[in-house]
């Protein structure tokens, strides 16, 4: 039976057959009834990368612990359990997950199949440098240990690689020491690019960093930001009523009941956020205290806050520019947007380091990410971001994208030929989605 479905960010919209496993065993009759499918953790890839009109797959019954060892700080799960749902479990034991996205709402095998970056890259790099096994049950019905050691080739294919070379079953990785609930906060406001820019290089030692930057500001505020900057207090550095280790780390959910009229965000409703986000920001401690769920996840206090851009949803542009074109390719990005009157609320910058697996998004240089309600008018917007970043060297995150062209890519990625290869080895081609249809890689 057919049933609508979506990415996070509505756009686009396909009817298929979802099957929700509840035990392994259960995929091989599902694969062999398909010629094609896709896995699908929580659906919080924003655009088509989960999305297959034939079969999908969503492995959230698929959830479970299988061996914690929280004397060696180590994990074996399956695929489908959440992030949030660990984290429940080691907070309060004094550990946590070394990378982790901007929500908790996310499953483990979508952080390893999309290799997900954190606060931290330009320091610790991306999930998959603390990943150190997987099980993948491939196209040719076999299921596969791979590790750095065993099957790297489908090891290295795999994180990164969107699901591509089969379903991810169970991922091994490392935890963190948490040393308190709380990150020390700093906040900087930044003028201008050129100085949201200085402040992120003059703060490298920083373990966590990002800025909200303002899309639409004119020529002579361009890149004005916040910057947020960001350690983990320890218990002992804390005022006594902050030492609490076992108190609930989630905030309380608040609904976005209904889809918002579109002409809700618009280019003046955007551009009032923008100078009042910036001018509420200078005002902030320049240091406090803050939990870790408004640090690393602050919209998943907010249920269903891809509404606020109304029943077509939204699209998001996420580039990494290398850092010796970051300044020029942000320059021109801002400009671009900024003449379009097509801002947006949410808009970060982030400073990566270096890329890890020949498929991880992240380079050395800067991200930048900003999400437009979906329109013929901002997906014409992202075709001309998209010219800009391969014009500078750059990238699209495959995880956010809904638009880009197989060439714009292929650029950005150069070591495809490697997913390819894997593909081919492991009879994967039945593994596919909208997204790899789209840019060629099925």
């Amino acid at each position: 039976m057919k049933a609508p479905i979506a990415g996070w960010g509505n756009h686009p919209r396909i009817e298929t057959s979802l099957a929700s496993p509840r035990y392994v065993d259960e995929l091989g009759e599902l694969l062999s009834r398909a010629t094609s499918c896709i896995a699908r953790g929580n659906g919080r890839s924003y655009g088509d990368a989960s999305l297959n009109s034939q079969l999908t797959v969503a492995t959230g019954h698929l959830d479970r612990i299988l061996d914690l060892d929280l004397d060696n700080g180590q994990i074996r799960c399956e695929a489908g359990l959440l992030l949030a749902d660990l984290l429940d479990l080691l907070i309060p034991r004094g550990w946590f997950v070394p990378v982790v996205p901007g929500t908790s709402l996310v499953s483990i095998g979508g952080m390893a199949a999309t290799d997900v970056h954190g606060k931290n890259h330009h320091k610790d790099g991306g999930f998959g440098r603390f990943v150190t096994d997987m099980e993948v049950l491939t196209g040719d019905g076999q299921v596969h240990h791979c590790s750095a050691e065993n099957n790297p080739e489908l090891f290295a294919a795999t994180l990164g690689g969107m699901g591509l070379t089969g379903i991810i079953l169970t991922v091994t990785f490392r935890l963190m020491r948490l040393p308190s609930r709380w990150i020390r906060q700093t906040t900087v406001a930044a003028r201008d690019l050129a100085e949201i820019m200085d402040c992120f290089e003059s703060r490298v030692a920083t373990s966590y960093t990002v800025a909200w930057i303002d899309c639409l500001a004119g020529a002579r505020a361009r890149g004005r930001s916040l910057f947020f900057g960001g350690e983990h207090a320890e218990v002992e550095s804390l005022p006594g009523a902050y030492q609490q280790t076992n108190a609930n780390w989630r905030p309380r959910q608040r609904p976005v009941p209904i889809h918002a009229p579109s002409m809700l965000l618009n280019r003046w409703s955007v551009g009032l956020f923008n100078r009042l986000y910036h001018w509420r920001g200078r005002r902030r401690p320049q240091s406090e205290l803050v939990g870790i769920a408004p640090y690393f996840f602050p919209l998943d206090s907010l249920a269903n806050w891809n509404r606020l851009y109304g029943r077509r949803g939204f699209i998001q542009h996420q580039c990494v520019l290398p850092l010796e074109s970051s300044a020029r390719g942000l320059e021109a990005i801002l400009k671009r947007t900024a003449s379009s009157g097509q801002g947006s609320m949410l808009a970060v910058l982030k400073l990566l380091g270096d890329q890890a697996g020949p498929l991880s998004f992240p380079m050395r240089g800067y991200t930048l990410a900003m999400d437009f309600p979906a329109s013929k008018a901002s997906l014409a917007l992202l075709r001309e971001l998209d010219a800009i970043v391969r014009d500078h060297q750059g990238r699209i995150y495959l995880a956010k994208d809904a638009c880009a062209s197989a060439d714009d890519i292929r650029q950005g990625y150069p070591a495809l030929d490697q997913l390819m290869a894997v593909r081919e080895q492991y009879q994967c081609r039945g593994f596919r989605s909208l997204l790899s249809d789209r840019l060629a890689l099925s």
